[in-house]
């Protein structure tokens, strides 16, 4: 959630091709990729892209799609 085709395309373009390596990233390397990428960029919350990676690189859809269905856009609902 929150990863469309030009953020993908940023991360890429950053050497970051696999839900492992996104998992490994720190929220502020992420902040540090998108600012490089632009002002276009700058609007993207990667608060959570990272544990949602982990979830995925370990096969975990079901509580992927849990954690998805409780986000509003790309930040947590809160309860």
């Amino acid at each position: 959630e929150g990863i469309g085709p030009k953020i993908d395309d940023l991360l890429r373009i950053h050497g970051v091709e696999s839900f492992v390596q996104l998992a490994q990233l720190h929220v502020d390397d992420l902040l540090d990729l998108l600012e490089r990428g632009g002002p276009n960029f700058r609007l993207a919350n990667p608060a959570n892209w990272a544990e949602q990676a982990l979830l995925a690189a370990e096969n975990r859809w079901s509580e992927l799609r849990k954690l998805q269905a409780g986000m509003i856009g790309d930040v947590r609902r809160a309860d």
